[in-house]
């Protein structure tokens, strides 16, 4: 079978692609050897966010005096959870479905390895060849292995198995202090486990900016997450009741601690198993898939978006790239904009930021002006009894926004109204003209930004 565009992965990037190229008039084939939208809709994005509002839940709860309400018993089931998890995922899963069909995009359940550059062989329940004049590779990523003595134990989990549990466990170590690592411990913390993070950098959460993470830090910890930086695993042992695991910190100083389970959260890297580069000319370097600004892999017809090419590991950046990918396509000689893409991490509280943090901005000797204002001054976070945390923005010389950072209430939501700014290059002076609704949370970020010529009304960092 012959096909204009060739598309192999069905997650975010994937699907996205094939839906923008069918409507462009090209017919394209989508190809997935798990499942329809792969990793974000099934282990990573939606799942965990579930999860996520669960435990929000938890911790209204524990906290209900201070709002007047007294809650005498109540009790948790991750069954239950797991139960919704799964009918979230089902109905998202139907919606993508329903898609693809509307588009006329074909989809193939199978395995995708390359024959030659333009020939794919499909593996699956009837194998079959298929050719096409481009193929993009959005297969996305996979845990890292790490090399620990015993880090190969089938029960170790990972982003996946950890979301198959039905039990809550009593205590979770977990392995690597990014994203995923913190996720995961804010929220298993309130579904009642005893949580020790173990990082091997000197602090956790490297990509955000060091202020936050400073704030950060003694919130988890009061929350009762243990977290020991500067330190790595050495060996873990299974034992009958779980887990035995050896930890060093940077004073060679060694820790064996008893845990029920240990998760690997220690990163992600390119997949692209089973896929035969070789037969395309193509080759994993640094593990990843190496691109250029047209998302083009080293054979011009292949390209490759998302997470296995490693620029930004970040679903909305996967599907952002995809539909570049497919412009590029249909017109080769289109010029790229930067991409400002926004990060959130859900953590209590929210953490999101967008642009150069002030450590990136001193090593690239920009000269730059900041500005902080505290969500306790706040009167909607107040009322919410969201107090902690703060919006911290940075401009250039110029005053024109280039990063934005905030850790507190809703941070995910209210990091696209800087979005906006960067991508739109404005000035702090132009939000003297933007009249925020009050009392709302967003007014924080507009304290923050005009604060740079000194316009704030109240307060200053």
């Amino acid at each position: 079978m012959k096909y204009d565009i060739a598309i192999i992965g069905a997650g975010p990037a994937g699907y996205t692609a094939a839906i923008k190229a069918a409507k462009k008039g090209y017919k394209a084939v989508l190809i997935e050897r798990e499942e329809l939208g792969g990793t974000c809709l099934n282990w990573g994005c939606i799942p965990t966010k579930t999860y996520y509002r669960h435990a929000s839940f938890l911790r209204d709860l524990a906290s209900s005096e201070k709002f007047g309400v007294r809650i005498d018993q109540y009790s948790f089931s991750l069954d239950e959870t797991f139960q919704r998890k799964e009918e979230v995922i089902g109905r998202l899963k139907e919606g993508v479905s329903y898609l693809i069909k509307k588009s006329q995009v074909e989809y193939l359940k199978g395995e995708a390895s390359f024959i030659t550059k333009n020939k794919l062989l499909i593996s699956g329940a009837t194998n079959q060849e298929i050719e096409a004049d481009y193929i993009l590779i959005a297969t996305g990523s996979k845990t890292k292995e790490i090399p620990v003595k015993g880090a190969d134990h089938p029960s170790i989990l990972d982003n996946k198995s950890i979301l198959e549990l039905k039990e809550v466990p009593d205590t979770l170590l977990i392995i690597g202090g990014g994203v995923v690592g913190t996720e995961f411990a804010g929220i298993f913390n309130y579904f009642g486990s005893q949580v020790h993070i173990v990082e091997y950098m000197p602090e956790i959460l490297l990509s955000e900016d060091r202020e936050v993470v400073k704030r950060f830090m003694p919130l988890f910890k009061k929350q009762g997450v243990k977290i020991s930086v500067s330190s790595q695993v050495t060996e873990i042992k299974k034992t009958e009741k779980g887990f035995e695991v050896t930890i060093k910190d940077k004073k060679d100083k060694i820790e064996t601690v008893e845990v029920s389970h240990v998760l690997n959260a220690a990163g992600r890297m390119a997949n692209t198993d089973g896929l035969n580069l070789e037969n395309a000319g193509l080759s994993v370097k640094n593990n990843k898939l190496v691109v250029n600004q047209k998302f083009q892999t080293e054979v011009p017809s292949i390209f490759a978006v998302g997470d296995v090419n490693g620029i930004i590991m970040l679903a909305h950046a996967a599907t952002h790239q995809a539909g570049k990918a497919i412009e590029h396509i249909s017109d080769p000689q289109k010029k790229s904009s930067p991409d400002i893409i926004p990060a959130a991490t859900f953590t209590f509280p929210e953490i999101s930021s967008v642009g150069v943090t002030e450590e990136q901005a001193k090593e690239q000797g920009i000269a730059y002006k900041k500005n902080k204002v505290l969500f306790m001054a706040n009167g909607k976070a107040l009322a919410m009894g969201e107090k902690d945390g703060f919006v911290k923005v940075l401009t250039d010389e110029d005053d024109r926004l280039i990063g934005a950072h905030i850790i507190g209430p809703h941070a995910s939501d209210l990091i696209h109204e800087a979005v906006i700014a960067i991508s739109k290059k404005m000035k702090a002076d132009d939000f003297v003209e933007i009249v925020h609704a009050h009392p709302t949370l967003s007014e924080t970020f507009d304290e923050a930004v005009l604060g740079i010529p000194e316009n704030e009304i109240h307060q200053k960092s």
